[in-house]
């Protein structure tokens, strides 16, 4: 097996905020595949989140994000368990990305759980419309509605949504791994986003453009 590089594990500790051992062993166990070391530490980061599903996570903060002179305002409560984790670097810098996140994507809800069943349905409805005028077998249409719901999931969950600041991870990923490195049970309670003149199409295309110029100072 390859011995594992200094500059590789630096490169993997930059990718997810895994600690240097962590990043070590993983190298070593994908054989130096930075890509498969991402998922080895994301499943493990996903097991010690699981672990810490049933602690209370009372503490945290509620953070505003606005943008644009005032055009774009979101207000999001991010849940941990202890007031010292509130307070640290790494929690508010996660808050406020989660805050620009939403100001960019506009998520609609949540979870997956959280679309309302008449929405979902509707969604459906007009899915499958599509496909038939699209002429596809009837016997597919329900797999490629259940394709396509996915993707309507990753448009309109937060949770679902690829982060914008890294698209390679949704958001779920990006709260895992704080989970992860933090130590603590992190949660995403609620949001709301503002929009001044909600409606008007135009600044949503010009929003857009603004938010990637933010992102990338």
């Amino acid at each position: 097996m390859a011995d594992v590089s200094a500059a590789q594990i630096k490169v993997l500790r930059e990718r997810t905020g895994a600690g240097m051992m962590d990043c070590k062993k993983a190298l070593t166990e994908c054989n130096n595949d930075i890509e498969k070391a991402c998922d080895f530490l994301r499943e493990k980061g996903l097991a010690a989140a699981a672990k810490k599903e049933g602690r209370v996570a009372a503490e945290g903060t509620v953070e505003s994000y606005i943008h644009g002179g005032g055009r774009i305002g979101v207000l999001v409560e991010v849940n941990c368990e202890t007031d010292f984790v509130a307070r640290g670097d790494e929690f508010k810098v996660l808050v406020r990305d989660l805050g620009l996140h939403i100001a960019a994507a506009n998520p609609q809800y949540l979870n997956k759980e959280d679309v309302p069943a008449e929405v979902l349905q509707h969604e459906k409805d007009i899915l499958k419309a599509q496909a038939l005028n699209e002429g596809k077998p009837e016997k597919i249409i329900e797999k490629m509605v259940e394709g396509r719901i996915e993707k309507f999931y990753k448009e309109v969950c937060l949770m679902e949504q690829a982060f914008v600041k890294d698209p390679d991870k949704n958001v779920r990923d990006l709260v895992i791994e704080k989970i992860a490195k933090i130590g603590e049970r992190i949660v995403i309670r609620r949001f709301t986003r503002y929009e001044l003149g909600a409606g008007i199409e135009k600044r949503q295309d010009d929003f857009a453009s603004d938010v990637m110029k933010e992102i990338n100072r």
